[in-house]
């Protein structure tokens, strides 16, 4: 048995198929979605979510947003999400390097929006680097 779940961020639907487990860091705590799942909704956190279906995992991140279960329907509104095969290791180094920068900036300028803005693409690209590193060490796909 498996459930529609379905990952839609501003830019567009980033993930739609029929699964069976998801695993979704939220605010309180780690929680794993599996068919017939009681309904909720739920504050999503940075981090990892994974994704098995047909004895396959798939690994992305995201940096937040909302959840909802309900009917063996998932719904993840997410801030930002991107499958961890296509984080480019390199450009969310220079995006951390240029946050740091733009954060300090901001600070000694008392620029609280600019700050806020720069802390974000910092926190994005944070967790791209440590998606990428864990996922470095585990091969895909994995069979369960």
């Amino acid at each position: 048995m498996t459930f529609h779940f379905e990952i839609i961020t501003p830019e567009k639907i980033t993930f739609k198929e029929e699964v069976d487990e998801a695993t979704i860091p939220t605010s309180t705590g780690q929680i794993t979605v599996l068919p017939n799942h009681v309904s909720l909704v739920s504050q999503v956190i940075p981090g990892e979510l994974i994704i098995k279906k047909s004895g396959r995992t798939e690994y992305l991140g995201v940096t937040g947003g909302f959840l909802e279960v309900n009917n063996n329907r998932v719904t993840l509104l997410a801030d930002y999400a991107v499958h961890s095969e296509d984080i480019n290791v390199q450009k969310a180094m220079e995006a951390q390097k240029r946050a740091e920068q733009l954060m300090k900036d901001a600070k000694e300028k008392s620029n609280d929006r600019d700050f806020a803005r720069a802390e974000t693409e910092f926190l994005r690209a944070i967790m791209e680097l440590k998606i990428a590193e864990k996922r470095k060490h585990k091969q895909r796909p994995i069979t369960s």
